[in-house]
């Protein structure tokens, strides 16, 4: 899982993109779009090869706030010293640097003023999911979305789900009626707990937190916002739109003296979530044990059900039975997908941005951590006015 600077961790393009014989940036059309990325931990490092290898760019920066991490993955991908940025303000730094997009790899507390900084300084905008950990924070992306349409700029949120081929003929079939109207559905993400990251003797507290984000409320945003928002956003797309209100409760085991006694992140969550027409959604989400993992969203009509699994089955059963996929490579193949398509975008200049749906998967899965951390009924008006803005001093050793 990604670390990495102060800030971490569906198909968008129809058809086939023309090129033009100069990109927009004027340099010769068989020129590599030239990347950044900002975030050196698993996931940074995990996905930036991608781009020069499905993609044909080149990575010609990385920016990190802990310096082994910065080191090794220059190392690994090559890039000159000099394009090596480290410290609190080595995204802007990365950012204004001559490259053609940059690629947020960090803490989704983080990512609005990365995105923005991006975006301020006329780059394209790959972003990991989720784009924010509290409201204001998702009105923030929605802005800097907002620029890049306005300066042509695309602005590519890495959903894997929408970018692969048999989810959209899912949610093609139920959108035309092949399950009739949807009635209820079942949402969950079971997972284990992640081992906790202790880093190496001395490191900052701060630092740590940051190896372990997505344990932690405030830069993670909780397993609802920076997991489950995996399933939240497909139950969305499945249901044309957002819920109405919620209802839930959670909370978090005792993990003391384990390897997984890191941040204050619950470990499950118990959901109901209603859409407009009068569909009700089952959301749960553990992540307390390893004995049982799925990530699922079903949703019935009278005439059928779609079953979809990351990473596994995706189906419609009923009247209009349809077999999609007994097994999809969903988490690497939508990366690669998400990839292809952004630097194809930014390489023909026909930008791609998914920003307004990102959003409002996000606020979603805040909807729900509200709900729950108050156990008690939240509309999503209430939740939209909602100014709590999650702010850490992580004090850092420079």
């Amino acid at each position: 899982m990604p670390e990495a600077t102060v800030g971490r961790r569906g198909m968008l393009a129809g058809g086939l993109l023309v090129l033009k014989p100069q990109t927009v940036f004027g340099t010769a059309a068989n020129s590599a779009v030239e990347v950044g990325i900002v975030g050196c931990g698993g996931r940074g490092n995990w996905i930036a090869p991608f781009f020069p290898e499905f993609a044909g760019a080149r990575v010609v920066a990385v920016a990190d706030v802990i310096r082994e991490h910065l080191e090794r993955t220059r190392d690994k991908l090559t890039v000159e010293a000099g394009r090596a940025y480290y410290g609190p303000e080595a995204y802007r730094e990365l950012s204004r640097s001559k490259l053609d997009a940059v690629v947020i790899e960090t803490p989704p507390y983080f990512h609005p003023e990365q995105a923005l900084a991006a975006v301020e300084a006329g780059k394209h905008v790959f972003l990991a999911k989720p784009v924010a950990v509290d409201v204001p924070g998702c009105k923030e992306i929605q802005r800097a979305g907002a620029m890049a349409r306005g300066k042509n700029l695309s602005f590519l949120v890495d959903f894997q789900t929408r970018a692969q081929p048999v989810f959209q003929e899912a949610a093609q079939r139920v959108h035309r009626g092949d399950i009739g109207k949807p009635e209820m559905a079942q949402v969950f993400y079971y997972a284990g707990r992640p081992s906790a990251d202790k880093g190496k003797p001395g490191m900052d507290p701060g630092q740590q937190r940051i190896l372990n984000f997505y344990m932690d409320k405030s830069l993670g945003g909780d397993i609802i916002v920076e997991q489950n928002i995996h399933v939240i956003d497909v139950a969305n797309w499945f249901l044309q739109g957002h819920p109405v209100k919620a209802q839930g409760t959670g909370g978090r085991a005792d993990w003391s003296g384990t390897a997984y006694d890191a941040g204050d992140a619950w470990d499950h969550f118990v959901i109901t979530f209603w859409y407009a027409g009068g569909v009700e959604a089952s959301f749960t989400s553990h992540q307390l044990t390893r004995s049982f993992a799925d990530l699922c969203v079903r949703c019935f009509g009278i005439r059928g059900a779609v079953d979809s699994h990351y990473g596994g089955l995706v189906r419609i059963t009923g009247e209009n039975a349809w077999m999609g996929a007994e097994k999809d490579d969903t988490f690497r193949g939508g990366a690669i997908n998400n990839v292809k398509a952004f630097v194809e975008s930014v390489r023909s200049g026909k930008p791609v941005n998914n920003v307004e749906t990102a959003v409002e998967s996000n606020l979603t899965a805040i909807l729900g951590r509200m709900a729950a951390y108050g156990h008690r009924e939240v509309s999503w008006e209430e939740m939209m006015r909602s100014e709590e803005r999650y702010r850490e001093d992580l004090k850092l050793r420079w």
